[in-house]
């Protein structure tokens, strides 16, 4: 190809809509797109589809929402013909199930791996952006959708010594793909959060010996998973419809399970106590949906906690262990409440160790030992389970510049600021899938995908019928959102823990509470409202018509 012709080929790589990410949110923002006539391209730093399920491949790993709700609900035939195993399918069967969504709708031809977006730059005279990408080239879309995902840029500790680390270093959310086989090792495993806690009994039923290093105890409930059985699938699949509306428009995390009608205090010491222990031989996170009030008053949350904390010192037979892992800075659930599989009972092996690095932070990382309080523990391998940089780090990766050249990044400094967790006043046609000021994480993510999907689809078609050029949050409309979504917090228990909803696990981050926790059913009912007052708050202009500030 001459030069001429290379640069005719890259002026003619033009879409309306790129879409960032393959996960199951830019799988299915690619099967909208296609549907409704929009040429699309997406491009995904990862080998596969699958997003999160794509890298988290660490022992142990599930999702914490029920398979059977875990799953799109926009094709009739493929809810009714996917097979899920367990109650918690297994990451595997997770993958499995997003490429056989992308096999089922061909998906495939219009994504292209192996691909990290590094630059989108807005051309305000041409009301277009120009995304390049990591081959160098740059293509030109007149919409950008960020599928990112909220749980993808994992944080690697910044631990003195660790590059002096001889044996090998993993990640819980960059696992290799092929198998790691700790038989015979010492592994050192910092970190208890979600992934530590569901990789913990699987490697401490491998490795020789398995140490592992908590800064904050975690709560979590037993998962109580099991194989599905055929009838289980079948009655679940006959109440779809109404599984699917309750997710949608009722429940306040997008999964169905019965509601609470009174609080905690309500109830005797002695009802309260049963209705805990019947949640939690059920297990799941049906355990915090007990009463109505444990996320709004401290006294009624404290009873669940206490419960919990309860448990884990029947559980693990040695007091001090018992101690250090039974939760106390901060109420239950206002961190992301977890679900395991023997992760308590782990602790009486005679192969694993807790270390508490609260009282004692790591000194350093040697090239064959974490050392603590003067003591080295020896160690052959690593596992980092520090989590992630939520829901910005993905978004914060990527180099965007909007109108007058304002970088994304410097304008999120001081917290992410969108409206409606969809957009953001600057930077015109840059949509975001489940991003800081939304549900996203408090939620089911797919109904929560799925939602934003379907409004951005909406809003293109409109766009596209009324022939408007750009669309952008107002910057009045934004400050508001912001300002309700951080109001809306700080009328629960939610602000009193230092976790990755607020940033708390980044050093320097800003602390603001990041997703929205009015309500699922509540905040679809907002941006539907939003979108029948002719999507009042955003800015909406034709081509060629002269620019009004974006107030909103």
């Amino acid at each position: 190809m001459s030069p001429a012709q290379a640069s005719q080929a890259q002026a003619a790589e033009a879409y309306d809509v790129v879409v960032v990410g393959a996960g199951f949110a830019g799988m299915y923002m690619l099967h909208r797109l296609r549907g409704l006539g929009f040429s699309a391209r997406v491009y995904e730093q990862g080998g596969g589809v699958g997003g999160t399920w794509y890298w988290n491949r660490y022992p142990g790993a599930r999702c914490d929402v029920e398979s059977m709700q875990y799953s799109y609900s926009f094709s009739e035939e493929l809810q009714q013909e996917w097979d899920w195993s367990e109650h918690y399918a297994p990451q595997a069967e997770i993958l499995k199930y997003a490429n056989h969504v992308a096999d089922r709708f061909d998906l495939h031809r219009d994504i292209q791996f192996d691909t990290r977006v590094e630059r989108a730059v807005f051309d305000e005279r041409a009301n277009r952006w120009s995304v390049t990408i990591s081959d160098g080239r740059a293509v030109q879309a007149q919409f950008v959708v960020l599928a990112t995902g909220c749980l993808s840029n994992a944080r690697k500790p910044d631990i003195k010594g660790l590059e002096n680390f001889k044996g090998p270093v993993y990640h819980t959310g960059n696992w290799p793909h092929e198998d790691v086989d700790f038989t015979g090792l010492r592994i050192g495993l910092i970190g208890t959060g979600s992934s530590g806690i569901q990789s913990t009994p699987v490697i401490a039923e491998q490795a020789k010996h398995l140490t592992v290093f908590q800064r904050t105890a975690n709560f979590s409930i037993p998962a109580r998973n099991a194989a599905l059985t055929e009838e289980e699938r079948d009655a679940f699949r006959k109440k779809y419809p109404e599984i699917r509306r309750f997710a949608r428009e009722i429940a306040r995390n997008g999964i169905y399970a019965e509601q609470p009608d009174h609080g905690a205090l309500d109830d005797s010491d002695e009802t309260r106590n049963g209705k805990y222990a019947s949640r939690w031989e059920r297990g799941g996170l049906t355990f915090m949906y007990v009463y109505n009030n444990l996320g709004l008053d401290r006294t009624a949350n404290d009873t669940a906690a206490d419960f919990v904390r309860g448990k884990i010192a029947e559980i693990v037979k040695d007091p001090a262990t018992a101690k250090l892992l039974q939760p106390n800075s901060h109420p239950i659930g206002t961190k992301r409440i977890c679900v395991d599989t023997d992760y308590f009972a782990t602790f009486n092996r005679p192969n694993v160790s807790l270390v508490d690095i609260k009282s004692n932070p790591i000194e350093e990382i040697t090239a064959s030992a974490v050392r603590v309080a003067g003591k080295d523990h020896e160690v052959d391998a690593l596992v980092m389970a520090t989590g992630f940089d939520a829901m910005t780090g993905s978004v914060a990766k990527i180099d965007i510049s909007g109108r007058s050249g304002e970088i994304l990044n410097q304008k999120w400094a001081e917290g992410p600021k969108t409206y409606l967790g969809l957009m953001t006043a600057g930077f015109p046609n840059l949509f975001i899938i489940t991003g800081p000021g939304s549900p996203s994480v408090l939620s089911n993510m797919i109904v929560s995908i799925e939602q934003h999907v379907d409004w951005i689809a909406d809003c293109l078609v409109h766009m596209r019928k009324q022939n408007l050029a750009t669309m952008e949050a107002g910057r009045d409309a934004e400050e508001k959102w912001v300002a309700h979504v951080n109001e809306v917090a700080h009328g629960t228990l939610y602000p009193q823990a230092n976790s990755w909803y607020m940033g708390a696990n980044i050093p320097g981050k800003p602390r603001i509470f990041m997703p929205y926790i009015g309500g699922v059913g509540v905040y679809r009912r907002i941006c539907d409202e939003v979108a029948a007052k002719g999507y009042e708050g955003f800015v909406m202009e034709a081509e060629g018509q002269p620019r009004k500030v974006a107030a909103g």
